[in-house]
C-alpha cells in the first residue's frame, strides 16, 4: 500500500467537500440541528398533565385533595367545572388529558373511615402518558390516605429504592447520548454513499481506474475526509450533551472519543460499500437512510429495550452496530464505565468495522462493467 497515493485520494476528496455546499451543510450542521430537535422533541418525562376538576363537594378535605394534584408538579389544573357533561366535551376535544371527579358525600364518607371513591378519567389514546399517569396518581392517593385514613398497619416489607447512574429519573440522560449513535451512524453513512456513486455519475471513475491506486488505497483515501468530519461531528455532539443539555460525562472522554473512532471507521465502510453496490447517488442515499436510521432509531435499544422485541426481532438486533454503539455511550456516559466493562460491545464494533472494510474493498473492481 503507497501512503502517497492515500494521501492524493484524501488531499482530492477534500477538495470535492469544500466545493460541495451541500455536503458542508449536511456534515457540520445537520448533526447539530437533529441532536436540537430530537434532544428537546423526544422525552419520556411526563409533566404538565393537563387535568380538569368537577368538585361536587366542595368541601375542606377535597380542595386538600386537588391542591394535592396541583402541587405534585405533574398536573396541571386547566378548569373547575360546573357540570357533569362538560368532562367529556373536555376530553374529547383535547383540551384535558385528565378529569377529576369528587362526589357530594367524599368529606361525609371521610370522616365517618367509609371508602370514599373518587374517579379519575384519563384519557387512554396516549396509553404511555395514561400509564405514568396513573403511577402519580396512585402515589398521591396514598400520601393523602396516610393524612386522612387513620392509624395504618405498618409493612412487614420495608423497601427502600437508590436509583444508580441517572437518580433524577430525567430522560434526557439517557436519550441524549444514545441520540449521538443514532445521529452519527446516519450522517457519515449517508455522506460516504455518495462517493463512490458520484465518482461513476460524472465519469470520473474511468480515470481512477486507469491510475496504479489500488482499491483499497481508493478506498481508505475517501474515508479519511469523512472520518475526520465525523469525528468534529462527534466532539460536537458530546460537547452539546454536556453543556447545552446538561448530561453528565462520568466515563472517560479518551475512551469514548477511541471507540466513537472504530463506530465511525464502520458506518463509514459501510456508506461505501453502499456506494459500490448502488452506482447512483440517488440510490445510494436512500439504501444509506434505509440502512442506518431505522435500524438505529428501533432496533439498537435507543428507544425500545430489546428484551421486550419478539425473539426473531432481537436476534436480528445483533446485526446492528448501533445497539453496541448505543450501549457504549449510554455506559459510559452514565455508568463511568472502563474497557473492562464494555470489552464485549468493543470487539464487536472492532470485528463488524473490520468485516465491512474488506467486504468493500472486495466488491470495489477496478474495471468498467
Amino acid at each position: 500500500m503507497s501512503m502517497l497515493r492515500v494521501k492524493a485520494i484524501a488531499k482530492k476528496e477534500f477538495i470535492q467537500v469544500g466545493r460541495d455546499p451541500f455536503s458542508l451543510l449536511m456534515a457540520f450542521l445537520m448533526p447539530v440541528m437533529l441532536l436540537v430537535i430530537f434532544g428537546y422533541a423526544i422525552t419520556l418525562d411526563v409533566n404538565n398533565i393537563r387535568t380538569v376538576v368537577y368538585d361536587q363537594d366542595k368541601s375542606a378535605e377535597s380542595r386538600e385533595l386537588i391542591s394535592r394534584f396541583r402541587d405534585s408538579g405533574y398536573f396541571t389544573i386547566e378548569a373547575y367545572l360546573q357540570d357533569q357533561r362538560d368532562i367529556d366535551r373536555k376530553l374529547d376535544s383535547g383540551e384535558a388529558f385528565a378529569a377529576i371527579w369528587v362526589p357530594n358525600d367524599f368529606s361525609k364518607k371521610l370522616q365517618t373511615r367509609i371508602d370514599s371513591p373518587v374517579q379519575i378519567i384519563l384519557d387512554g389514546s396516549d396509553s404511555n402518558t395514561a400509564t405514568i399517569a396513573q403511577g402519580y396518581i396512585l402515589a398521591i392517593t396514598e400520601q393523602f390516605n396516610a393524612k386522612f385514613g387513620g392509624v395504618r398497619v405498618a409493612p412487614r416489607v420495608d423497601a427502600r429504592i437508590r436509583v444508580w447512574y441517572n437518580t433524577e429519573l430525567r430522560s434526557r440522560n439517557f436519550i441524549v447520548p444514545g441520540l449521538i449513535a443514532v445521529i452519527m451512524s446516519v450522517i457519515v453513512a449517508l455522506l460516504t454513499s455518495l462517493t463512490i456513486a458520484r465518482e461513476w455519475e460524472r465519469g470520473t471513475m474511468e480515470q481512477l481506474i486507469s491510475t496504479p491506486v489500488k482499491t483499497r488505497e481508493l478506498i481508505l483515501g475517501k474515508l479519511i475526509p469523512y472520518f475526520v468530519i465525523g469525528l468534529i461531528d462527534t466532539l460536537v455532539a458530546i460537547g452539546m450533551s454536556v453543556f447545552v443539555f446538561d448530561v453528565a460525562l462520568r466515563g472517560s472522554i479518551v475512551l469514548l472519543i477511541a471507540l466513537s473512532s472504530v463506530f465511525l471507521f464502520g458506518s463509514l465502510s459501510f456508506g461505501i460499500l453502499i456506494s459500490i453496490v448502488a452506482k447512483s447517488q440517488v440510490l445510494a442515499s436512500q439504501m444509506a437512510m434505509i440502512g442506518t436510521f431505522l435500524p438505529a432509531f428501533l432496533l439498537s435499544g435507543f428507544m425500545f429495550a430489546i428484551s421486550n422485541m419478539p425473539k426473531p426481532l432481537q436476534v436480528l438486533t445483533y446485526a446492528i452496530p448501533a445497539r453496541y454503539f448505543v450501549s457504549i455511550v449510554k455506559s459510559i456516559f452514565l455508568k463511568g464505565s472502563t474497557l473492562a466493562l464494555i470489552g464485549v460491545e468493543a470487539l464487536l464494533l472492532v470485528v463488524y468495522a473490520v468485516a465491512v472494510f474488506v467486504v468493500a474493498n472486495r466488491k470495489l473492481v477496478k474495471r468498467i462493467m
